[in-house]
């Protein structure tokens, strides 16, 4: 059959996924594996009872976040029924045995998210993340890495010669050969999100620019495909000359010689789309659910199946449907017209059938006349904000300073700035002094980098071309910025309340067990020990010496020799001791002296606390006692270059149902955000941004939440990975938090929302 002719109908549904379906996967005898943000990795297999449909067969576990890119190792001596790699937001590969469903290595090395999976002929795993660097990875060992885009790497392919293709953040793709860059690839306006080999003819991309490219593999531009709406995630492509694409527009494209020639439309942005041998199209979808669709009649799904289907999408469609920028669903029913209005003119938007229709209240006649029905543009437009109940492109806040109030500030990109900028000063009764100061916050805040003034412009007042004021008016006048409730955070948090009296009987306990127990009985504290711990806890609870009081060398030499000698079980109250100490002045200075390279009690300290099967009273104590050194600048460049080791033995903390450990790690999160800021370290906030996302996605705990999206905000506002966050789509995440019933939540969400304008 000639699929390239035919029109492509849903052939079946594999449900089973609890979050959006991220990768797919095509695995030999007929196979599909997906990933998703629910951290799984789901197996499908032919239905023994249906041979057109799939069913799940094995559920893999062992992420914990999203996972994303996968790739198929086929049956070998070491697998023999081949094999599944998997990377996520966790920065973790893992590879899976697809006989027994075990995870049987875990690779640890990326900085950041992994973005892509692939296997060379030598059996050899490739790695890209966001961090930057290709991986490479021999039976669970790192044989090299390097840095190989100047932005995060969204992906990376093989193609028939070995060479390796990558594609990146910073627009460009790059063609490698070993760790040798033979030829980067430009001209994508934004970040080169998918890759795929095109056979015999080269290399196929998917950008955030909304395009397709084919390139040759020198370098030159084939052919460009344009028709979504939106980012486009992925590309794929069949021996047959067809291309699919999977775009945030909610729809997988087919595409033939460069034109669109089918638009599969979805209930939800379309994450992945790969073609199965035959020519069927998966895709994976945000709302969960990969689907199969199909040009061969006898695979078409049943009439139920697919009227089914079809309530999805409307369903779908009406939940977006907006009108005058409200959302159609929850506009109140023609019961609100029994309500009489308050005053002659006022309107109200009423829900009759699919459709919006205004009405205004007539105060002589006491009644509701119907104006007419309401309207939004196309569905791009969903989500404008509304301003005095006009949409706009840009509602903006504008803080002009001195105490004023926040002013509201329309406007639409087809308008001209500086008439907007008039009308506006005009209408706040401000001085025009600051006109040139709002053109440019509007052109900054709008996107319009390379704005041109159209030469037909005059200026309403002077007639004159665009007017720019002097210079003593321009320096004096006051910035203008948006505000932010939350955002950026300065300052360290610490955890400074402790119950001494129960840290030092927990103490005494675990001591006379020790003393107790002939092969232990030399780790235990004698008479002189016990009380040089009280004196200890004297010093701490006098909160108001503090900047005279002093630590003997001694003290931290005894809390320093229980932590390495009593058993992991028993070192809780000792590291809760030392959270306390490090919070003095005396007592973090004197603790630094026993730091160094050579004997680094701190990371030992930190291993022993978070070792496999951790007990949650080591690992809440020991988190909060890393977050205090915060406190300290002394800490600052110890904190800095052990951030990967100390991130990494806490990452698990992220997915732990106990609410005071993930608050504690959320604070780990936001203290490190706050000092990579300072240090201008990229790495490092690329590292903590994608920590804070998980804990955004993930966690349920206000507080924890909150704190992380505070360090999202300031990584976007102040640090170096904006585009990063915007990769990672934290815009879902600030939507979904935006409608948390959680003030604080909310607000931090719309700061959030206010930089991803900018």
């Amino acid at each position: 059959m000639d699929i390239d002719r035919s029109v492509y109908q849903l052939r079946c549904e594999l449900r089973g996924h609890e979050g959006d379906v991220r990768g797919i996967c095509i695995i030999g005898r007929g196979m599909i594996a997906t990933s998703s943000r629910d951290q799984t990795v789901r197996v499908w297999s032919l239905s023994p009872s249906d041979r057109w449909k799939y069913e799940s067969t094995r559920t893999l576990l062992g992420h914990t976040s999203f996972v994303g890119p996968l790739s198929w190792i086929p049956p070998n001596d070491q697998y023999s029924e081949g094999g599944i790699v998997s990377g996520g937001i966790d920065t973790l590969v893992l590879v899976w045995d697809l006989k027994t469903g075990e995870k049987v290595q875990t690779l640890r090395g990326h900085q950041s998210q992994v973005t892509g999976i692939l296997l060379d002929d030598s059996g050899n795993i490739f790695s890209s993340s966001m961090d930057c660097t290709i991986r490479r990875w021999d039976n669970g060992k790192l044989i090299e890495s390097w840095q190989a885009h100047d932005g995060p790497i969204q992906a990376v392919i093989k193609l028939p010669s070995g060479e390796l293709v990558t594609g990146s953040s910073d627009q460009t793709l790059k063609l490698w050969r070993g760790k040798t860059c033979t030829h980067t690839f430009t001209g994508h306006t934004d970040t080169v999100r998918g890759l795929a080999v095109m056979p015999d003819l080269g290399i196929l991309s998917a950008s955030h620019d909304g395009s397709i490219r084919l390139w040759a593999v020198t370098g030159q531009v084939l052919m460009e495909m344009v028709g979504h709406t939106s980012i486009v995630y992925s590309v794929d492509s069949h021996p047959s000359g067809l291309v699919v694409s999977g775009s945030e527009d909610c729809s997988a494209k087919i595409w033939k010689d460069g034109v669109c020639i089918q638009s599969l439309e979805h209930p939800g942005c379309v994450w992945d789309a790969k073609f199965l041998e035959d020519g069927d199209v998966v895709t994976a979808c945000s709302d969960g659910v990969v689907r199969i669709w199909t040009t061969q009649p006898d695979k078409i799904a049943d009439p139920i199946d697919l009227e089914s289907f079809s309530s999805q999408l409307s369903v779908y469609k009406f939940s977006r449907k907006k009108v005058g920028g409200l959302k159609l669903e929850e506009l109140p029913g023609l019961e609100a017209l029994h309500i009489p209005g308050t005053n002659d003119g006022q309107t109200k938007v009423i829900r009759e059938g699919d459709n919006g229709m205004a009405y205004a209240w007539n105060m002589m006649e006491q009644k509701w006349d119907k104006i007419g029905e309401v309207v939004d543009g196309p569905e791009d437009s969903l989500g404008r904000p509304v301003h005095n109940g006009v949409q706009y492109d840009y509602v903006f806040d504008v803080d002009i300073g001195d105490g004023e109030p926040i002013r509201k500030l329309p406007y639409n990109r087809s308008e001209n700035p500086y008439d907007v900028a008039d009308k506006w000063l005009l209408k706040e009764n401000l001085p025009l002094s600051f006109r040139q100061q709002i053109v440019e916050f509007i052109l900054a805040n709008s996107g319009q980098k390379d704005f041109t003034l159209n030469p037909s412009f005059r200026d309403p007042y002077t007639g004159a071309s665009a007017y720019v004021p002097g210079e003593p008016s321009y320096m004096g006048a006051k910035p203008i910025k948006p505000t932010f409730k939350h955002i950026p955070k300065k300052g360290m948090l610490v955890f400074d309340v402790a119950q001494f009296d129960g840290i030092l009987k927990k103490v005494s306990e675990f001591n006379s067990s020790l003393l107790s127990d002939q092969e232990k009985r030399g780790f235990g504290l004698n008479d002189l020990d016990v009380s040089r711990l009280g004196a200890i806890v004297k010093v701490l609870k006098d909160t108001s010496h503090y900047h005279t009081s002093r630590f003997a060398d001694a003290d931290v030499v005894l809390l320093l020799k229980m932590l390495k000698s009593w058993p992991t079980a028993m070192i809780f109250p000792v590291i809760d001791i030392m959270r306390m100490v490090v919070l003095h002045p005396d007592g973090a200075a004197t603790l630094l002296k026993h730091i160094n390279d050579e004997n680094d009690i701190l990371m030992y300290v930190i291993n022993k606390a978070t070792e496999e099967h951790a007990l949650p009273a080591n690992l809440i104590t020991s988190i909060r006692a890393v977050a205090n050194l915060f406190k300290s600048s002394g800490y600052h460049s110890w904190l800095q270059k052990h951030r990967s080791e100390i991130l990494d033995a806490y990452s698990s903390c992220s997915s732990s149902f106990n609410k005071n450990l993930q608050l504690s790690y959320s604070t780990l999160i936001l203290n490190y955000t706050v000092l990579l800021i300072e240090k201008k370290d990229h790495e490092g906030q690329s590292q903590v941004l994608s920590a804070a996302l998980e804990i955004a996605e993930e966690n349920q705990d206000v507080d924890a939440k909150f704190r992380a999206l505070v360090a999202i905000g300031s990584l976007m506002l102040d640090g170096l990975v904006k585009q990063i966050a915007l990769d990672f789509d934290v815009e879902s995440i600030a939507k979904v938090a935006k409608a948390s019933k959680e003030a604080k939540i909310a607000e931090v969400a719309a700061d959030i929302e206010i930089l991803i304008r900018q």
